[in-house]
């Protein structure tokens, strides 16, 4: 496969009633990401840092294109960026050759242990308006508060009772909007968690981080989130994890969020 001309990658049609989101990041929650949205009728491109080649088969296998990393926001309505946050920095130039109009969406979560320190969130600034400053692009946060394992086998269709919620922050209301349809389409409830500056109430630490509560439950989870206790209880909570993987030898994702439940 050649590298990219420059041209967009997507495929052409005479009548577009579809979005076409590019998603960068192409493991397991994007490449369900691409599966789900593809299905759902989207024009969906997706990259990884490497060949277009290596990107997993399940994430083309209802229709999305693997294309070079260079290429995947050329002509974008959408773009998802799905990457550890400390990969950020090293995609933001590709984030920023999206087009003007496109909707940016981060789901990636801080965690020292994997990203290294970070001073600056560190110090309180809110990850995704870290993230925002990164990208000097508006930034909806979505998809960061739910295992991956939740995100595979959990979906279902709207309206079942019991379906999972999934918080969606951004100070721009109609790219907030497009983000709740997408999380919608991905067979999740999508709530309106407000502004940016709030995000922090769905990071790793707070009580609607992957314990798998549904619409009618999620707001008094957000609500109770209290930021003086994120990172001490994201430390914890991976500690335990961690402990439990290794007494064990495999990762029960029912268990972890029964154990993320106990910890609230």
């Amino acid at each position: 496969m050649s590298q990219s001309q420059g041209e967009a990658p997507y495929p052409r049609h005479q009548e577009r009633t579809t979005m076409r989101i590019g998603i960068l990041g192409a493991g397991k929650i994007g490449s369900t990401l691409a599966e789900r949205l593809s299905k759902a009728g989207h024009e969906v491109c997706v990259a990884n840092s490497r060949d277009p080649r290596t990107v997993n088969a399940a994430a083309l296998s209802t229709g999305a294109t693997a294309v070079w990393a260079a290429d995947v926001t050329a002509g974008a309505d959408v773009v998802i960026v799905s990457v550890n946050l400390a990969q950020i920095p090293d995609v933001a130039a590709l984030v920023s050759q999206a087009p003007a109009a496109a909707t940016i969406i981060d789901t990636s979560n801080y965690f020292p242990h994997r990203d290294g320190v970070i001073e600056a969130i560190e110090n309180g600034q809110v990850e995704s308006l870290w993230v925002q400053e990164q990208y000097q692009r508006p930034v909806v946060k979505a998809w960061n508060a739910i295992t991956t394992g939740s995100f595979d086998e959990k979906a279902s269709p709207s309206g079942l009772v019991g379906r999972i919620a999934l918080p969606v922050a951004a100070d721009d209301q109609p790219q907030r909007a497009t983000a709740m349809a997408l999380v919608e389409e991905t067979g999740f409830d999508a709530f309106d968690a407000g502004v940016l500056a709030d995000s922090w109430r769905q990071q790793p630490g707070a009580p609607a981080y992957t314990t798998d509560l549904t619409i009618d439950q999620l707001p008094a989870a957000l609500a109770k989130a209290d930021a003086r206790h994120l990172a001490r209880r994201r430390d914890l909570m991976m500690a335990v994890v961690s402990e439990r993987i290794d007494a064990e030898g495999k990762h029960d994702h029912d268990r972890l969020i029964a154990l993320v439940r106990a910890l609230f």
